[in-house]
C-alpha cells in the first residue's frame, strides 16, 4: 500500500537533510564511491523520512532573530487553521517575567531551564499548532532534542543581510547600539549555528521567497 505521505513528500520536493553516513571505518570502498552510495541513499529514503516528520502534530520554526518565524508562522497559522505559539512568550508566562528581566535577575541557564520544560509541555500537550522557536533553542541540546521528536521542524533561512534588517524595520537598533562589531558578530553567531539549524526536517529560504510564497508553499508541505 502507498503511503500518503510519502507520496506527498514526493510532490513537495522539499529540501531534507541528508542520512548519515555508517558508522565505522572500512570496507575498502573509496571515499567517492562511500559519498555517492550516501547520495542515493539520502534520495532513495528521502520520502520516507520526511513523511515520518510529518506525521508530527505541531510544526516549529528555527531559525535566529529576523528569519521570518513570527511573521510567517502567524500567517501559516491562520492558513492551516491552528493556533499559534511564541516560545519565547511562553517562556516569559511560567516565569512571570519578562526576557530581559530573567536574564537580569537569574541570568541564560535559567532560561534555558524554562525553555525546556517549557518544550516538554508544548510535547506533551500533543496540539496541532505552528511554534516560533526562541533563536538559540538548537543551543540547548535537551529541549532541541525534545522539539525534533514532538514536532516538524523547519529552519527559515536568510542571508546575513536579511537577518539584520528586518530586525531594524521592526525598530529596534539595539542590535547596532554602541557596536561597530556587531554586522560581524551577527554573522559569525549564523555560521556557528548553521549546522545545528540543518538539522531540521526542512530548510526554506526567506530570502529568496515573499511572505504569500513562504506561506502557500510551507502549507502544501505541512498541512
Amino acid at each position: 500500500m502507498r503511503n500518503p505521505l510519502a507520496a506527498r513528500a514526493r510532490r513537495a520536493g522539499a529540501p531534507l537533510r541528508a542520512l548519515p553516513g555508517p558508522s565505522g571505518a572500512g570496507g575498502g570502498e573509496s571515499v567517492a564511491h562511500n559519498a555517492g552510495t550516501h547520495r542515493r541513499r539520502a534520495r532513495d529514503h528521502a520520502p520516507e523520512l520526511l513523511a515520518s516528520a510529518l506525521r508530527k502534530k505541531a510544526i516549529a520554526l528555527l531559525g535566529l532573530r529576523g528569519a521570518g518565524k513570527s511573521t510567517i508562522g502567524e500567517a501559516l497559522a491562520r492558513k492551516l487553521k491552528i493556533p499559534f505559539v511564541e516560545l519565547d512568550q511562553r517562556i516569559e508566562e511560567a516565569a512571570g517575567l519578562s526576557l530581559q528581566e530573567i536574564f537580569a535577575l537569574h541570568g541564560e541557564d535559567y532560561y534555558r531551564r524554562l525553555e525546556r520544560d517549557v518544550v516538554d509541555a508544548l510535547a506533551r500537550d500533543s496540539k496541532r499548532l505552528v511554534c516560533a522557536a526562541s533563536g538559540g533553542v538548537v543551543t540547548n541540546r535537551e529541549a532541541f532534542d525534545a522539539l525534533r521528536r514532538s514536532a516538524t521542524t523547519v529552519w527559515l533561512r536568510a542571508l546575513p543581510e536579511d537577518h539584520w534588517n528586518r530586525v531594524l524595520s521592526q525598530g529596534d537598533h539595539r542590535p547596532m547600539a554602541n557596536d561597530p562589531l556587531a554586522m560581524s558578530r551577527m554573522r559569525g553567531l549564523l555560521a556557528e549555528r548553521e549546522p545545528l539549524y540543518a538539522r531540521a526536517d526542512f530548510q526554506w529560504d526567506t530570502s529568496a521567497h515573499s511572505l504569500d510564497e513562504s506561506v502557500q508553499e510551507l502549507a502544501k508541505i505541512l498541512r
